[in-house]
């Protein structure tokens, strides 16, 4: 499985949100032939029309390479590789819609950051379930500190691809890799995942820090608490340490926590301005996947004995009407320890 400079491959991509049409404007500006799935069908007139998708990136034009579809069936089928983008609580059901147009020969890339609500898996294992005919070692994961917008706009962004497979993750690697756009590999998916998955949790908490007018010292304690907090997860669930010192791990924890771009900053700091949830995810048009993945993470980290004091917190506030200021109080009050008998 090989990828030469010039080879010119036909992807499809599943979900037409920021991210989704990043990347595919990306991989479309590389010369591969890519069809984009997107839901709505106004978010495809728009880009046929304007070479924009004025919903979700705007001001920013597609390559004409982009081909938008609202068949899903059309958009995987016949492809060397299919990347996935969807929300996380909606991976199942969408990819059980294309499962039975799926090349056994494609190599999937996930670039959906979550854990199932239901049955506590990553997306690779949900992937397992639902494409069950495709090999795990022709699955990869990619995730790192990038921002939809700044990609279109060719700023300097590095990210990971894990894999099982090496020969998998080289070939999303030069599939995906640009002057701008610098992928590195990496063997540890479970560790790529939890890391992408859970900071969104701790950038809500990272929100709710600045929406409370608090301090650099308060949201860089958070920062490097709420890292501990990821790996501690990991390792109980068999990821490497290392891999949290990387890319998908503090790299995407630092952006995602130090940035009003991320949503799920904006969702916490919102919070901790006074405003209920309920109102905020009214009038939010993407999805801040931290709210969702919150759950899953309290009752994960329960199952598995693992000590997560930041994202059970951060729980409370958003689902057992816990006021920030009690939850900050409760975390800085809690029985003093030796800093890393933990880690």
């Amino acid at each position: 499985m090989t990828l030469s400079n010039d080879t010119r491959l036909k992807i499809g991509v599943i979900g037409g949100g920021s991210w989704g049409t990043a990347l595919a404007n990306l991989l479309a500006k590389k010369d591969h032939a890519v069809d984009l799935w997107v839901y709505e069908s106004d978010v495809k007139a728009q880009i046929q029309s304007h070479r924009e998708n004025e919903t979700f990136l705007p001001s920013i034009t597609l390559s004409e390479n982009l081909r938008p579809t609202n068949n899903i069936a059309r958009a995987v089928d016949d492809k060397s590789l299919v990347l996935i983008v969807s929300p996380s609580h909606v991976m199942r059901e969408t990819t059980l819609q294309f499962a039975d147009s799926l090349s056994l020969d494609t190599i999937l890339v996930s670039a959906s950051k979550g854990i199932e609500n239901d049955t506590l898996l990553t997306m690779n294992g949900v992937l397992a379930e639902s494409l069950p005919m495709i090999p795990p070692d022709r699955i990869g994961v990619l995730s790192g500190p990038s921002f939809a917008r700044e990609v279109t706009m060719e700023i300097p962004t590095a990210v990971t691809v894990a894999s099982i497979n090496d020969d998998t993750a080289r070939f999303i690697q030069r599939a995906f890799a640009t002057p701008y756009f610098r992928v590195y590999t990496i063997d540890d998916v479970m560790g790529v995942e939890l890391g992408g998955a859970v900071k969104n949790v701790i950038a809500i908490a990272a929100g709710v820090i600045d929406g409370l007018k608090l301090g650099r010292n308060t949201r860089a304690a958070l920062i490097t608490r709420g890292q501990t907090e990821i790996r501690r997860l990991g390792l109980k669930m068999g990821a490497q340490p290392r891999t949290f010192t990387g890319l998908a791990g503090i790299g995407d924890l630092v952006l995602t926590c130090t940035s009003e771009q991320s949503r799920n900053h904006t969702v916490g700091k919102r919070i901790g301005e006074g405003e209920k949830l309920s109102d905020i995810l009214k009038d939010m048009l993407m999805v801040a996947e931290g709210v969702k993945t919150a759950r899953s993470v309290y009752n994960l980290s329960r199952k598995l004995g693992v000590d997560m004091p930041i994202c059970h917190t951060i729980y409370q506030v958003l689902y057992d009407d816990l006021s920030p200021r009690e939850g900050l109080f409760s975390l800085m009050t809690r029985d003093l320890k030796y800093e890393l008998d933990d880690v």
